[in-house]
């Protein structure tokens, strides 16, 4: 399969480099024209490589089979112009964090198989990607999802297959929202808020918010296996939403907080905890 990565920062660049540490054929879609042919990664979950790859600004006329959509959620719609549907053969993978961004992509595209990252990946430079935490996996559900999962054979990067999209993408947001909201809106790293009593109880509460909202719209999603998750983290770790205020970028506050006070609302669960982080970090959207 050919691939291409729309959006080369530290989820994109490591799967560009992934994929091509396993063989195939990567074009990093970036308005950047300097940006590096070979994707430089230190991981440390899969070790250190460098991979070559293709860089265009636009697909222009060279199709591609999948097309991995990894840009933040604040820059998907002017992604989407580098990448018209026609030249999609197969389908569009998107790990982007929240919910609402595949209904956008079905929009465009005639197929859209919905996945998910985990892991700590940061892009250093263009080019240059730190994978620091100690797991990598992705997740898919859906459309191609088992041809998918098998371009990653002999990567060493761990791809399955979901079963269900939502219960997928709404499993990540409850580990990603509360984590998200808190380390962000305190700038600690994970290790700094569960070891804080009054943080550790605020977090439990965004997971148990969410989970009550997810439940309540039909999706079937337990808290329990997050809040073990939670406490497997490395201390030092720290989410993109934080590292995106740090860097004084605008935050995906919509794209992480939205989909569970929409959710809330539409379904009358109270959501004080998400909704009082929410408000205190729009500034930063």
């Amino acid at each position: 399969m050919k691939h291409g990565v729309l959006g080369p920062g530290g989820v994109g660049g490591f799967i560009a480099a992934t994929l091509a540490r396993a063989g195939s054929p990567v074009s990093v879609i970036t308005r950047n024209r300097d940006h590096p042919r070979t994707i430089e990664v230190q991981s440390a979950a899969l070790g250190s490589w460098s991979a070559p790859v293709q860089v265009v600004p636009r697909l222009e006329t060279d199709a591609v089979d999948l097309l991995w959509v990894t840009v933040k959620a604040t820059q998907l719609d002017a992604a989407l112009e580098l990448a018209p549907a026609e030249l999609v053969r197969g389908t569009v993978v998107p790990l982007l964090n929240g919910i609402d961004h595949v209904a956008r992509l079905r929009e465009v595209y005639g197929h859209v198989t919905p996945g998910a990252f985990g892991g700590e990946s940061e892009r250093s430079a263009p080019g240059r990607i730190l994978q620091s935490s100690p797991f990598a996996w992705v997740q898919v559900a859906g459309y191609l999802a088992g041809p998918i999962s098998l371009t990653f054979d002999g990567s060493g990067l761990k791809c399955t297959e979901a079963e269900d999209e939502n219960v997928m993408l709404w499993q990540k947001l409850l580990l990603l929202a509360p984590l998200a909201l808190l380390t962000t809106a305190e700038e600690l790293p994970v290790g700094g808020i569960i070891s804080k009593p009054a943080l550790e109880q605020r977090l439990l509460a965004c997971v148990g918010e969410a989970a009550a909202v997810a439940q309540a719209l039909g999706v079937k999603v337990a808290p329990e296996p997050v809040i073990k998750a939670i406490a497997g983290l490395p201390a030092g770790f720290r989410t993109s939403m934080q590292k995106d205020r740090a860097a004084g970028q605008p935050i995906e506050l919509d794209a992480i907080a939205g989909p569970i006070l929409r959710g809330g609302r539409e379904t009358g669960v109270p959501t004080p905890e998400v909704a009082a982080l929410a408000e205190r970090l729009q500034p930063f959207a």
